[in-house]
């Protein structure tokens, strides 16, 4: 699989102000060098505190072969292959997927479309998509060619910002600070922020979705939920970052893990027929 071209990235395109059209994919290849420094911090931010529990808790033992959807620099795809898995990582940005590369020398790094993945049907018996759906521009493609590479009865595991922490904000880093929408919660809406923590900048670039339009992409997919987790701040977050007490009131991410259906047929993105 190392030696598959390359897949141009493609989706919907977003306008900005000077009148240039990009992809949020491309706006990520403009952040890397910062999100390399930000990702590789240690305890810099939230992963370091709820990826534990996703692990252990949501993501099945390691079986055949991994996929996991928007790897950035790699961490992720690190943290799998420490607890057994076989693993194959892919993203859209060129510079991430180098920097995945330079600190994995040993692992299986490519630059490929989540939405058109160079893979035949059936191909996996895992995908990971850990804090990627909410930055492509076509996240029911995604999960479509998701489902599409997964084997029968083999289960994809998603972690996403939490809808109802992407729709509004708190007032204040108080631990009873209170938590308003201001705004709409349903519909599709693009997300943009920008945080500084510690000398460390770093802007993010997405979309913010309702826990419908994700249920739906799964349902469209063949894909069942059969577990959701809403996990609390730990007390070591809170230990290390104070304004983590917040996140013991609401949930700052979604996560779940859906299966395959064994009965489910449908014609796949390069015109092959996925079947179960």
């Amino acid at each position: 699989m190392a030696g598959l071209p390359a897949v141009q990235a493609h989706g919907e395109m977003a306008a900005t102000p000077g009148g240039c059209e990009v992809t949020s994919e491309f706006r990520w290849e403009q952040e890397a060098e910062q999100w390399v420094r930000w990702a590789r911090t240690p305890g810099h931010d939230a992963y370091w505190y709820y990826s534990p529990s996703f692990f252990d808790t949501v993501v099945p033992g390691p079986g055949w072969r991994t996929l996991e959807i928007g790897c950035g620099e790699g961490r992720v795809a690190r943290d799998l292959a420490r607890r057994g898995h076989t693993v194959v990582a892919l993203d859209t940005s060129p510079t991430l997927v180098r920097s995945a590369k330079g600190a994995d020398p040993a692992g299986c790094y490519l630059l490929a479309d989540a939405a058109s993945l160079p893979f035949h049907d059936a191909s996996f018996d895992l995908v990971v998509a850990y804090n990627s759906l909410m930055d492509v521009s076509d996240m029911p493609a995604v999960i479509a060619e998701a489902a599409r590479v997964l084997r029968p009865g083999r289960h994809l595991c998603v972690s996403v910002t939490h809808p109802l922490s992407d729709a509004g904000s708190f007032a204040g880093q108080q631990p009873d600070a209170p938590f308003s929408i201001p705004g709409a919660y349903l519909g599709r809406r693009r997300f943009e922020g920008t945080f500084e923590r510690d000398g460390l900048q770093m802007t993010f670039h997405g979309w913010s979705y309702p826990l419908e339009d994700y249920a739906r992409a799964l349902e469209a997919a063949g894909l069942l939920v059969e577990m959701i987790r809403e996990p609390a701040a730990s007390e070591a977050a809170v230990s290390q970052h104070p304004s983590f007490r917040r996140w013991q009131r609401l949930p700052m991410f979604l996560q779940l893990r859906a299966v395959k259906r064994e009965d489910h047929f449908r014609r796949g993105g390069h015109g092959r027929t996925t079947f179960s």
